[in-house]
């Protein structure tokens, strides 16, 4: 306990599976947390849930949608006013999809491409006057062992999760010296509401569970504690990382 103490955070993709046991693993850390996502509703319900849990700090959130920067302008605006500051961002927010090269159309590319990879641009833009300033900051970015390895399908998702690792990297250089860490995260098979239909209909049969040395799909609890760790000081060595957390599936 404790971990994240000191520690204010913005984290998009609240409202999702990884994203709202993110949350909950922060603000059990001791962190002041921004919630964010495009589902206005369940956020708000999030945050009532959270602003009581015991040991919380603070705890507030609003809609955004991370393709839109004035968005994230007044999200990183009321984190800050908020705060008094802001030194962890984390980028969890997207969208999956999984049409090959001559199935997917432009409108599509361009859809995923603009969530899943400007989204967390726009972010670290807008975010980064309030990371320098505070001296030691984290930023997170979510891509997939589908950023690290082929499927043979979803074109537009794997070059946008590519992207969010290579980003991730530069910045790293970019801003090393200068207090702010960026490192990617990587998960694997993950048993998500995104996800749910097609474990539930396939089980142990699906192919990705099989590909899967643990043989199960992974808990949201266990991608949080990969943001708790890169976010927490624990992780002050670590910038220009890949965290991946697969149960094993990109080893073959």
């Amino acid at each position: 306990m404790g971990r994240l103490a000191g520690k204010k955070a913005l984290i998009t993709g609240a409202a999702g599976g990884i994203g709202s046991a993110t949350a909950r693993a922060f603000v059990a850390e001791g962190a002041d947390v921004y919630l964010t996502d495009l589902d206005a509703t369940s956020i708000f319900e999030l945050v009532n849930e959270l602003k009581d849990a015991p040991g919380a700090g603070k705890v507030a959130g609003s809609a955004l949608d991370i393709t839109d920067p004035a968005d994230w302008d007044r999200a990183v605006a009321a984190a800050c006013d908020l705060f008094g500051g802001l030194n962890t961002l984390v980028n969890i927010a997207g969208v999956m999809a999984w049409p090959g090269v001559e199935e997917t159309d432009l409108e599509l590319w361009n859809k995923i491409v603009t969530i899943n990879q400007t989204g967390p641009w726009l972010g670290m833009k807008a975010a980064m006057p309030a990371l320098l300033e505070s001296g030691n900051a984290s930023i997170i970015n979510t891509s997939s062992i589908l950023g690290l390895i082929g499927s043979g399908a979803g074109t537009a998702y794997q070059g946008a999760k590519g992207a969010v690792r290579l980003i991730s990297k530069t910045a790293a250089v970019e801003y090393g010296a200068r207090g702010v860490r960026v490192n990617s995260l990587h998960p694997g098979v993950i048993a998500t509401p995104m996800t749910k239909e097609i474990l539930d209909a396939e089980g142990e049969d699906n192919v990705d569970i099989q590909r899967t040395p643990m043989k199960r799909p992974g808990r949201p609890e266990e991608i949080a504690a990969g943001f708790v760790f890169l976010a927490s000081d624990d992780s002050s060595f670590m910038t220009g990382s890949e965290l991946v957390i697969d149960g094993g599936i990109t080893a073959h």
